[in-house]
């Protein structure tokens, strides 16, 4: 039972951009009402989260996430209870569960700020989707990394790319071309890419793929 509750009643996703002491985020975390909900189709609506989320209490609010440059939906929103109950109960009953065919990945947040319903990535959009690499028709197509031919908007390479071009280091340095000395920078692209929930809407680094954390597995201990 300790276990269950772990679960739904904490996070391990701290968003970087926050103004304040991790402790801080930490309280309003614990105590918070809000919900940031990812892996949403660009075509889910507003009227279809409250329909969804109301099953479990009293919705206070709904921001749908939005392309930074286009003002359109770009498939995150965040979801405001009056309560902590219902908000608890939406952890324990909707995170995981299908909207538009997609499972519906929610993780605690520490409060709505205006301008956190932008996506970060450099084309827009969220974070993810600069470095996917598949077609998704829920989500725009193929992602942008696809499109640039293995590397995202301003040149990065997608996790997947990174590791194909350091594969010859990782093994200890024996094919053609594969320079001693830099072996564990591919690695560590992909493991970067691997640990905990993508952040949706979080910064990329200034290069490589975008750290592990809403502006992103999406997994969270789901996607």
């Amino acid at each position: 039972m300790s276990i269950i509750k772990k679960t739904y009643l904490h996070s391990q996703y701290r968003d970087q951009r926050f103004r304040g002491h991790i402790e801080e985020q930490n309280e309003l975390l614990d105590k918070s009402t809000t919900l940031y909900v990812g892996n949403l189709s660009f075509y889910t609506t507003e009227q279809q989260i409250y329909e969804l989320f109301s099953k479990c209490g009293e919705v206070r609010r709904v921001v749908m996430g939005l392309d930074r440059l286009k003002r359109t939906p770009c498939g995150f929103c965040f979801v405001e209870y009056y309560s902590r109950a219902d908000s608890e109960n939406c952890m324990k009953y909707i995170n995981g569960t299908r909207l538009d065919d997609r499972v519906v990945r929610s993780d605690w947040d520490a409060g709505f700020k205006e301008g956190r319903q932008y996506g970060r990535g450099r084309s827009g959009g969220q974070v993810r989707d600069e470095y996917r690499e598949d077609y998704d028709s829920g989500r725009g197509g193929y992602g942008k990394a696809a499109l640039y031919g293995g590397r995202a908007p301003g040149g990065i390479a997608s996790a997947s790319h990174a590791y194909v071009h350091a594969a010859p280091m990782l093994g200890g340095g024996g094919g053609g071309g594969g320079g001693g000395g830099g072996g564990g920078s591919g690695g560590d692209v992909v493991n970067r890419r691997k640990r905990g929930r993508e952040s949706e809407s979080e910064d990329p680094p200034a290069s490589g793929p975008p750290a592990s954390g809403g502006d992103g597995t999406e997994v969270i201990s789901a996607a």
